[in-house]
């Protein structure tokens, strides 16, 4: 598949959610920024891939990233962050979204599992009573958070300053 086929709208995801699910195939629903797409990154898709048939991302618009992130965020726009996701083999698909979490979007998707980096817990997962509500299970994916864009870009002004 062409890494840009997978990027689509919202509706179109959850018809091919619809259909994955229909196949008997589970869907696993993680999200974030990807500013500057690291091993971090790598690590927790693919075990949010381990959690379910098909992985769908939800990458954060620009001014989600703004308003979670700061000023200078992001790095690349939301077009350029969705592209390098969906290059990721074990991403099936990709969708941008506005709001500050993915509560919505597990209304509109339902994906039969929510997964989070190694940063949450269960219990603090934002969109945890939601999933709940839904049905959805929460899983906790990735390797310790030793990675981390804000310090790769802290340590990439330095060394161009130092």
């Amino acid at each position: 598949m062409d890494t840009r086929t997978k990027i689509m709208a919202r509706g179109a995801v959850a018809v091919r959610i619809r259909d994955e699910n229909a196949r008997g195939r589970n869907v696993v629903l993680t999200n974030g920024c990807f500013d500057i797409l690291h091993a971090g990154h790598v690590r927790y898709l693919e075990g949010a891939k381990r959690e379910g048939g098909v992985l769908v991302v939800g990458i954060n618009s620009d001014g989600s990233v703004r308003k979670l992130k700061g000023a200078g965020r992001p790095i690349l726009p939301a077009q350029a962050r969705a592209e390098l996701v969906a290059a990721l083999r074990v991403v099936d698909y990709v969708v941008i979204f506005n709001e500050d979490n993915v509560e919505q979007l597990l209304r509109e998707l339902r994906p039969n599992v929510h997964a989070k980096g190694t940063d949450y817990a269960v219990e603090t997962v934002p969109e945890r009573k939601v999933a709940a509500e839904l049905g959805i299970r929460v899983a906790i994916v990735g390797d310790p958070k030793e990675h981390s864009t804000r310090e790769l870009l802290s340590e990439i002004r330095e060394r161009s300053h130092g």
